[in-house]
């Protein structure tokens, strides 16, 4: 059998892809604007209130420069690469790179377990620190929030009463909520929005809550 083109690309030319798609940002600082979204295939961690796991296998190899080409044609200058685990594929800080150079405003949606200080300082990225009700709490690379800078994000998914002290703490050891912005986010299906909005008040908690619109909209159905 014949190889495609894609094939023939240099392995630093291309990515495997599960979507690529145009939708309204779900989450972080830029919610409910139009963006464009790359979701990369492959994540090394398995956290129990995964949402995306058809985005674990499969996918497709692109070529960056068609990714970039798809990106831009929806007309959009916001784009998200997520996953998935967008830097468990190593041609991910290439992609990052291109879209920036295209002037672009990119987000980089990423678990916090691979060390992201090699990724382009015009990328703003959203670090998910992984409580111990995910599951993964073991696996949050600490250099990355070493590294965080004002305008990028720290978001915690509280499963429970304990999951939210354990980030209360953690963001007071940490002190990060001086150092980035820090988003609360209840688990879908597991803990009552009202009940963290209403814990947040009570401490008065120096953090921004949050609910995924996209689910809100859409109930989280792929390329939504």
């Amino acid at each position: 059998m014949a190889a495609s083109p894609r094939d023939l690309l240099p392995a630093g030319e291309r990515l495997r892809v599960t979507e690529i798609f145009h939708s309204l940002q779900g989450e972080a600082d830029t919610a409910g604007i139009p963006t464009a979204f790359v979701r990369l295939t492959g994540c090394p961690l398995r956290c129990r209130y995964c949402d995306t796991e058809y985005a674990f296998y499969g996918g497709q190899w692109h070529a960056i420069d068609d990714i970039v080409a798809r990106v831009e044609s929806f007309g959009t200058r916001f784009v998200c690469v997520t996953g998935g685990e967008p830097l468990a594929q190593p041609n991910c800080a290439r992609l990052l790179e291109r879209l920036c150079d295209r002037g672009l405003r990119v987000s980089l949606e990423t678990s916090g377990a691979i060390d992201a200080r090699h990724v382009d300082p015009r990328v703003i990225r959203v670090f998910d620190v992984k409580t111990p009700g995910s599951g993964e709490s073991a696996r949050n690379e600490p250099v990355n929030l070493e590294s965080v800078r004002p305008e990028e994000l720290a978001k915690f998914v509280i499963c429970d009463r304990a999951d939210y002290e354990w980030s209360r703490e953690f963001i007071a050891r940490e002190r990060l909520a001086e150092r980035c912005q820090v988003l609360f986010s209840p688990s879908a299906g597991e803990l009552e929005p009202r009940a963290l909005a209403d814990w947040i008040l009570a401490d008065r908690l120096p953090v921004r809550f949050q609910i995924q619109l996209h689910k809100v909209l859409w109930g989280g159905e792929p390329g939504r």
